[in-house]
């Protein structure tokens, strides 16, 4: 059964047990199932100011549903470890693994979107149109994003530690139940090879309880299975570890280009401002020489006019 099939078959058993509850009169309604979180699909650019802080509330609302889901993972891996029975953990397998699957998809895409949203910080051409204010707000907004998926990502590496530890514990009681004297090696050995190795097969050949024998057997290759599917997760998580890290380095990064382009913006205007003064200096000069120029063609008409009054007035006597 492909992982999509397996997803397919784990919401629609979600529907009927819901259907099935509500059929069933109760004092209280019983508590729902988490949605699958919903992840946006925007895909715009993210270079002013709403469109940022838009997308970075959408990515904290789908944390928020993420979260709830490591709570619904937790309750799932207790099923699964807790069945008793083929059919029975077979389904709770198949719903552990449906949901790990989601979760591995969400992770995966809140990664991308966060990635995204810290490169935005400062947009193209060095954050032209915004201020410094407004730059230093979008790094803020992106680390709040960042700590909120980190501290997700810690609650569940958490519960899949928790769940390996119990999933040990599990595989350890039953290799002892056929082998008392089992040694730590033989139990990592059971764990390895996924059938118990030499244990159970000694056990059940020579085993006068050859039920007991093999139901330790089988339930020794589930834990082992799903120790091996717990190991892929929390590989997977350090890997989103490790991507956020590197964001911690690039927020760096983004705080020096930040201050670059603040002293860059204040050079401009420091330029601007030079240039404002030396218009106005030039202005000031080119109105004082107006003046000059006003008040020497001005003698001169006075001078002009007392001429031509003097040499009329010797005329006319």
């Amino acid at each position: 059964m492909s992982g999509q099939d397996r997803m397919a078959a784990y919401r629609a058993r979600q529907g009927a047990g819901a259907a099935a509850q509500s059929a069933v009169p109760t004092p209280s309604a019983a508590p729902s199932q988490p949605q699958p979180v919903e992840l946006s699909t925007f895909s715009g650019s993210l270079d002013t100011m709403p469109a940022f802080l838009d997308e970075a509330s959408a990515i904290q609302t789908a944390i928020t549903s993420f979260s709830t889901r490591v709570a619904s993972i937790n309750t799932l891996n207790t099923r699964a470890l807790d069945s008793l029975g083929d059919a029975s953990s077979a389904s709770a397998s198949a719903d552990l693994e449906a949901a790990t699957a989601e979760m591995r998809s969400t992770s995966t895409a809140l990664n991308t979107r966060i990635k995204r949203l810290q490169d935005a910080v400062i947009p193209p051409n060095k954050g032209a149109g915004l201020s410094r204010q407004q730059m230093e707000m979008r790094q803020n907004r992106a680390t709040v994003v960042r700590s909120k998926f980190v501290e997700a990502l810690q609650e569940y590496q958490r519960v899949e530690h928790d769940a390996r530890t119990r999933a040990r514990a599990r595989v350890e009681r039953q290799v002892r139940i056929v082998k008392a004297d089992a040694t730590q090696a033989d139990i990592d050995r059971a764990i390895d090879s996924g059938d118990g190795g030499q244990v159970f097969m000694q056990a059940l050949t020579s085993s006068t309880d050859y039920a007991h024998a093999r139901s330790a057997y089988n339930e020794v290759q589930a834990r082992a299975q799903d120790l091996r599917k717990m190991e892929e997760t929390l590989a997977e998580l350090a890997q989103l570890f490790t991507d956020m890290a590197l964001l911690v380095e690039q927020q760096n990064e983004t705080l020096v280009a930040i201050e670059d382009a603040a002293q860059q913006t204040e050079v401009h205007a420091e330029e601007g401002a030079k240039q404002v003064t030396k218009t106005v200096e030039i202005a000031r000069s080119l109105r004082r020489k107006r003046w000059i120029c006003f008040f020497i063609c001005l003698i001169v008409v006075i001078i002009l006019a007392a001429v031509l009054a003097v040499e009329f007035t010797k005329k006319k006597n």
